[in-house]
């Protein structure tokens, strides 16, 4: 075991120069907020849906569909413990901090985050995998998570499927069963687009640390908690309930990375959509970045020894 948490730690600290990148890039004003903001789009509309079609094509494989719907079980099943946690355990009296803390309970940065390291330690398949549960969390996010965060019983279907998330894993899908294949003209600006999918979230997880004013969160006990049962109790349970029902291999590993993975950055673009406590979202998403680095080697190593 000590040897997987060795191999993560690397991976995951090579993933944390990137951030210091950006992080010093913020500090000296070389990139500014609307840079980012613009970087963000890019990442999200083209590099991420890149990456996630680029891990479809390949030939299909009745294996490989079975456990792709076992990562969308999965994934359901992993929100689905964070929402009861979040709903049994966090409470505050300011409404607009309690929708923040329950939001960050739930949503992992499973494209950012996540990514990268399935692609470092699972290579395809562990993109592949990481799809479906960003595809779980994309639809969970534009329902459940708008709701919370809208105060909005009133879903868009819309929303929930016409987004980059959904969209790409549903052409990629449909690549998959066909087992097509890009020409070459296509398919290389495809791959290189995907090649910027570590560089550029990692830095702008840094470019956000640089500007986040964390004093609030520091000082907060309660947002100790969250990143408790973000980072350590949710995962862990996850972990525990996924071992039982005999799920295995390379999709336990890629679903538990996404698991475990720090609160989510949509924490803090909802907050400041919708009028909630975007301060406290900026601080956990920044604090439960940086001490995921001591917890995500910790249970991605547990979950390889047991995988």
């Amino acid at each position: 075991m000590l040897q997987n948490i060795i191999t993560v730690a690397e991976q995951v600290l090579i993933l944390f120069i990137l951030i210091g990148l950006g992080f010093t890039a913020g500090k000296t004003k070389l990139i500014n907020n609307p840079v980012a903001s613009g970087m963000t789009n890019v990442v999200l509309y083209f590099v991420t849906p890149c990456v996630i079609v680029n891990s479809f094509q390949r030939d299909y494989d009745p294996n490989m569909l079975q456990g792709l719907l076992i990562a969308v079980v999965a994934a359901l099943a992993s929100h689905g413990i964070s929402i009861l946690l979040a709903h049994l355990l966090v409470r505050d009296k300011k409404d607009a901090k309690q929708r923040v803390l329950r939001f960050s309970v739930v949503f992992s940065n499973c494209g950012f985050m996540s990514l990268p390291l399935q692609q470092a330690l699972l290579g395809a398949d562990g993109v592949f995998y990481g799809a479906a549960y960003i595809a779980i969390f994309n639809i969970l996010g534009w329902s459940y998570g708008v709701a919370i965060m809208s105060q909005d019983s009133k879903l868009s279907l819309k929303k929930i499927l016409l987004n980059p998330g959904v969209i790409s894993v549903a052409i990629g899908i449909i690549i998959f069963f066909t087992s097509y294949r890009f020409p070459n003209v296509i398919g290389s600006p495809i791959t290189y687009m995907a090649a910027l999918n570590t560089p550029i979230p990692m830095f702008l997880i840094g470019f956000h640390l640089s500007q986040a004013k964390l004093s609030t969160v520091l000082t907060d006990l309660k947002c100790y908690w969250v990143m408790a049962l973000r980072l350590i109790l949710s995962p862990l349970i996850s972990l525990g309930i996924f071992y039982i029902f005999g799920l295995r291999g390379t999709v336990l590993v890629a679903c538990m990375i996404a698991v475990c993975a720090p609160v989510a950055a949509m924490a803090t673009m909802f907050a400041d959509k919708f009028g909630q406590d975007t301060e406290t979202s900026v601080g956990l998403v920044s604090i439960s970045t940086l001490l995921s680095i001591i917890t995500m080697p910790i249970i991605v190593g547990l979950t390889q020894t047991l995988a």
